[in-house]
This record gives C-alpha cells, sequence and structure tokens, in this order.
C-alpha cells in the first residue's frame, strides 16, 4: 500500500463528461512527496464492481470513488482530506452529503440529511445549490453518505454479490465501513467542494435494489 498516494476512480460510459472531471481533478493542488492517479473502468455491469475492480488495481491508501459528471471545485481537496484522515484514523470514509438515518432505505427521505452540493436535478446545466443541515465540526457522523463523492482511507470490498445495477451501492457501502468498526462522515465545507451535473436521475431499478438493501441491512433502518 502505498501511503502517499491518491487514486481517482470513476465508471465511465460518457467520455465527455469524464474528461471534464478530469480537468477539474488536473487543477487540484497535490501535496509535496504525494501523487495522484485516475482510473476509468468502462463497460462495468454495476458500480459495485467496477469499484472492485479499480480497488484491486490501485494500491492508492487514499481512494476518491466519483461520478463521471461530478467535478471537484475545492482545489485543496487532496490536502483537506489526508489531513482529516491522518487526524481521525477511525474515519473510515467521507463525502459531501450524507443522512444519520435511512426510512424505509431511503437517504432522501431521511430528517438528519447533512451537507451541501451543487447539482442540476431539473437537467443539466440548470444548476442549483442543494443545502442540508450545516456541518459544525471537522466532520458529521452519519449512517451513510451519496455517492457522488465517496473518499476512503481504507478498502472494504463493495457489495456486487447483492448490488447489480446503478442504486444503493453507496449506502450499502457506507453500512459495510460502520458494521467494520469505521465512521463514515460528511465534511465541513464553507462552501461546496463538488458541482454534481448529473441531470435527471435514472431511477430504473431503483426499487428493486432499496427491497434487496432493506432485507440484508435491516439493523440500520428506521
Amino acid at each position: 500500500m502505498n501511503n502517499n498516494k491518491v487514486s481517482f476512480i470513476s465508471c465511465v460510459n460518457n467520455f465527455e463528461e469524464y474528461n471534464t472531471a478530469l480537468h477539474y481533478i488536473d487543477t487540484l493542488k497535490v501535496p509535496h512527496g504525494y501523487e495522484i492517479e485516475t482510473i476509468a473502468i468502462e463497460k462495468a455491469t454495476s458500480l459495485t464492481s467496477g469499484y472492485n475492480e479499480a480497488m484491486k488495481k490501485s494500491d492508492a491508501k487514499y481512494k476518491v470513488y466519483l461520478h463521471q459528471d461530478a467535478y471537484i471545485l475545492n482545489g485543496n481537496f487532496i490536502s483537506d482530506v489526508i489531513t482529516l484522515f491522518e487526524k481521525y484514523p477511525k474515519l473510515g470514509m467521507l463525502g459531501p452529503l450524507g443522512a444519520k438515518n435511512l426510512p424505509n432505505g431511503n437517504m432522501i427521505h431521511s430528517s438528519h440529511i447533512y451537507g451541501i452540493m451543487y447539482h442540476t436535478p431539473k437537467g443539466k446545466g440548470i444548476l442549483e445549490l442543494g443545502s442540508a443541515r450545516k456541518v459544525i465540526n471537522d466532520y458529521e457522523k452519519v449512517l451513510a453518505i451519496d455517492g457522488v463523492i465517496m473518499v476512503t482511507q481504507y478498502d472494504l470490498m463493495w457489495r456486487e454479490d447483492l448490488f447489480k445495477g446503478w442504486h444503493f451501492y453507496d449506502v450499502s457501502q457506507s453500512l459495510e465501513f460502520v458494521k467494520a468498526g469505521y465512521e463514515v462522515g460528511v465534511v465541513k465545507q464553507e462552501r461546496p467542494w463538488c458541482f454534481h451535473d448529473t441531470g435527471i436521475i435514472d431511477w430504473t431499478g431503483y426499487e428493486e435494489n432499496r427491497n434487496i438493501f432493506v432485507q440484508n441491512y435491516r439493523e440500520y433502518i428506521i
């Protein structure tokens, strides 16, 4: 394991979007003594399988799993993340948005969502600021984080045995970290760290995967 390396990992089927994401990654400040890499997984059958493939390929201690249409705006992103992880060894995974509870498995229905993010829920190019509860300390401990950006300092297998598509990979991985004894956190942001140009979300397979999630993580659901 290379403790001075950061890997940016994406499943890619649209290189126009991904090249934009790479442009933002290229503008990030890399701390002295550290190196970065980018890994694009093409033709992944699911996010869980694609992320597992990339995780096995990389020797980086720090891994940034991000959507191909997620653009990092914080120029100090790398040093900010490393500083947090070094200060809090129990913090296994962090992101810009997350929730403390999962009603019926649905993060979006949580009464305790934390974080901020630019996004385009009404269509690409129609920018909105998604803002929830403010994080006061270095990070807010949550039960699960949103999958747009998920940063880890430890490797745990993604549940490709359960989730074959594009939903619930994020909340399941969050709970795998919790089950392993780590904390999952939403980072404190003075300004949004991320712009997610997702457009209108494709909900195909959502309910099927929610049922799988509920069956396997029932003890964490209210």
